[in-house]
Order: C-alpha cells, then sequence, then structure tokens
C-alpha cells in the first residue's frame, strides 16, 4: 500500500524565497520527506547555510542565486533543476514582498517591485517549468497568495491586487493544466516572517505589527505546502487559507 510519505520521497522541488520564512521552513519539512530540494534566492550566503545544514541532516538539496525578477535567471533555475536531478516535480512560487502604503503616499516605485516580485515572478516561474511538466506529464505547481488576496485592505490596495492577480493565475493554471500537472494556491494570514520589513511607510508599518502581535510560525505554511504535495496524483488540493485562529481580518 502506498503510503503518504510515498508521495514526497524522491520529488524534485523548486523553492523561490527559500533563504527565510516560508520557503526555508518549507524546505525543513520537505527534506524531512525525502524530497529533493532547489533551493533559490537573492541572499547566498544564507541559500549556502541552508542547503549545508539539510544536506548534513541527510537530506538532498542543491541552492542557486536567483532573482525572480529576472526571467533568465527563473529560466536557469529549471535547467539546473533538471539537468541536476532530471525533473521538476514541483515548484514553490513563494517568493514574495509587501511594502504596504496607502495609495495617496505615491510609493510607484514600491508598486513596480511587487508587480515585478509578486506578478512577474510567479508567471516567470509557471513558464520555466511548464514545458518541462508538460514534456514528462506531470507536476505541481504551488503559488504563495495571501489571505489579501481574497480581501483588500486599506494601506494595502496594491499589495492585495498583486495577491489576487496569483490568485487568478493559479486558477487559470488549473482550468489548462488537463489532468497532468497540479496547481495548488495557498493563502496565509499573519504568519511570522520578514515580510513586514519591507514596509517603509510609518503608519502602514504600525497597522502591520498591530496584526501580527497573533503572528503564528512559518511552519504552519510549510505544513500545508506538505499536506498539498503529498495527496496521490489525481487529487488536487485547489486553494487553502490559514491565520491564526486569533486573527480577525
Amino acid at each position: 500500500m502506498t503510503t503518504a510519505n510515498d508521495q514526497i520521497t524522491g520529488k524534485v522541488v523548486i523553492i523561490t524565497g527559500a533563504s527565510s520564512g516560508l520557503g526555508e521552513a518549507t524546505a525543513r519539512r520537505l527534506s524531512e520527506r525525502g524530497a529533493k530540494l532547489v533551493l533559490a534566492a537573492r541572499r547566498e550566503d544564507r541559500l549556502v547555510k541552508l542547503t549545508e545544514e539539510l544536506k548534513a541532516n541527510g537530506g538532498e538539496a542543491i541552492w542557486q542565486t536567483t532573482d525572480v525578477t529576472d526571467r533568465k535567471q527563473v529560466e536557469a533555475l529549471a535547467k539546473i533543476a533538471k539537468d541536476t536531478f532530471g525533473r521538476i516535480d514541483v515548484l514553490v512560487n513563494n517568493a514574495g514582498l509587501m511594502p504596504l502604503a496607502p495609495l495617496d503616499a505615491l510609493k510607484v516605485d514600491e508598486w513596480d517591485q511587487m508587480v515585478d516580485v509578486n506578478i512577474k515572478g510567479v508567471m516567470y516561474g509557471i513558464a520555466a517549468v511548464l514545458p518541462i511538466m508538460r514534456e514528462q506529464h506531470s507536476g505541481h505547481v504551488i503559488n504563495l497568495s495571501s489571505v489579501a488576496g481574497h480581501k483588500v485592505f486599506p494601506g494595502a490596495a496594491v499589495y492585495c491586487a498583486t495577491k489576487y492577480a496569483v490568485r487568478a493565475l493559479s486558477e487559470g493554471l488549473r482550468m489548462e493544466a488537463g489532468d497532468e500537472i497540479r496547481s495548488t494556491n495557498i493563502s496565509p494570514g499573519a504568519i511570522a516572517t520578514e515580510l513586514t520589513s519591507t514596509i517603509t511607510d510609518p503608519t502602514a508599518a504600525e497597522a502591520a505589527e498591530e496584526l501580527y502581535k497573533v503572528a503564528i510560525d512559518a511552519d504552519a505554511v510549510a505544513r500545508a505546502i506538505v499536506y498539498a504535495i503529498e495527496q496521490p496524483h489525481d487529487v488536487d488540493i485547489n486553494e487553502i487559507i490559514l491565520r491564526p485562529t486569533a486573527q480577525e481580518l
């Protein structure tokens, strides 16, 4: 009889934004379950440290510095994954930014950053792995949206817009993928990560600090990702929303 663990052991998983937060927590969980990991982020020192730690604990992992706003770098990431392990089973599109601010603050450069990372980064990831998954007749794309992709918050209009877009991309991929490629959209609420560190607007930072007082550990999201991956191939977990129990919004 096939166990849930067998659905993860040996799978080749690319994780963007793997140097901290949700990406790091997911890498640790999947490594414990026997996945072969390709870890991507901009901070090389953290990637090296995490990769070495996972390997020292018996895991199999490689790393590649990657800026998801650069399509060529994302394509190179997919290439090294396939060249090293022969296939790509799962892409976890996790890299993201959340520099919240009211529209009146006119932080247009930050809007551009969010569009580039949160939307284009996801699209570039899909574009890089989809032909490989089509060729091997299997695959799974997991996109990290947010509760902000389901509800618009004052001071977060642009961020919410990017996360709504991620949901649309996830659902569009699901509809077009047929019966060979799975699509999962995961929407976390307040999670204890570095995400709030990108907020430069004082009012927005104060509001985020208040909300994140109830933040839960990043491993909660990692467990949700593991749950989606470990399902049999004919089961597609399309949408997961998770929040701290104490989060009202």
